[in-house]
């Protein structure tokens, strides 16, 4: 139910992101792929605090297993669907620089991650009939759980709170703009879902023509978004003597 859910948050988040900019949204729409990010970190949390509370639940008061080796073969089977769907996802996800695809592609390897570590721990049972392995093994999945949601989390929450783009595109930016031979200040960026916003303040002679300042900007552009995908430029120009 929580990969249902989390797959029907992706797939709105990534239709409503892909709608054009309009007057409520100048900027578009990118930001809903970071809210369905955040939220499927949180869905993940909530999931591995689950599996702790019912792993410490068992401890404390001992449960029988029954019928391991049906769950071996079902959570086997379960790890390599999610394996295969989740690397074809994280491919998407890298091709279309969305982090709602992402987040989803995450989701699903911290079931590969869950199905696994429930397989080997009923494998494990089965052989030595040890049955506290059970709910340990539980909790080093939710662990591990937990720190992928984190990771999640901050790659979805952070461009929400209009952080600059990374510092490798950062550096391809101004290696653009050096090769316009002007100098330049007040680098802005910030990121709204794969959407990549960056402002500067272009330092040009005085007597150049308004055509040729202009035809320059173009060139910079160009040359920036053939190296950089989903980026939005906005160059203001200013004089010297």
């Amino acid at each position: 139910m929580m990969d249902l859910l989390a797959a029907v948050i992706a797939f709105f988040a990534v239709r409503i992101s892909d709608n054009p900019a309009d007057e409520e949204h100048p900027y578009g729409h990118g930001k809903f792929e970071n809210v369905s990010g955040v939220i499927e970190a949180l869905l993940i949390f909530i999931a591995a605090i689950w599996i702790i509370y019912e792993a410490i639940h068992k401890l404390l008061i001992g449960a029988p297993i029954e019928n391991a080796s049906i769950g071996i073969i079902v959570m086997s089977i379960s790890a390599v669907a999610n394996f295969f769907v989740s690397r074809h996802l994280y491919k998407v996800a890298k091709r279309t620089d969305s982090i709602a695809l992402e987040a989803d592609a995450l989701h699903l390897k911290t079931d590969i991650y869950t199905s696994g570590g429930v397989a080997i721990g009923l494998l494990l049972i089965w052989i030595t009939g040890i049955r506290i392995i059970d709910p340990i093994v539980a909790i080093l999945v939710a662990l591990l759980i937990l720190r992928e949601s984190y990771e999640l989390l901050n790659r979805a929450y952070k461009p929400l709170l209009d952080t600059a783009i990374s510092e490798n595109e950062l550096e391809i930016i101004e290696e653009c703009i050096h090769e316009s031979e002007y100098t330049y200040h007040d680098l802005k960026s910030r990121q709204s879902g794969r959407q990549r916003f960056i402002e500067f303040h272009l330092v040009m002679p005085g007597d150049v023509p308004l055509k040729d300042a202009h035809q320059k900007c173009d060139e910079i552009e160009e040359l920036i978004k053939s190296k950089i995908s989903h980026i939005n430029i906005l160059i203001h120009v200013e004089t010297h003597e």
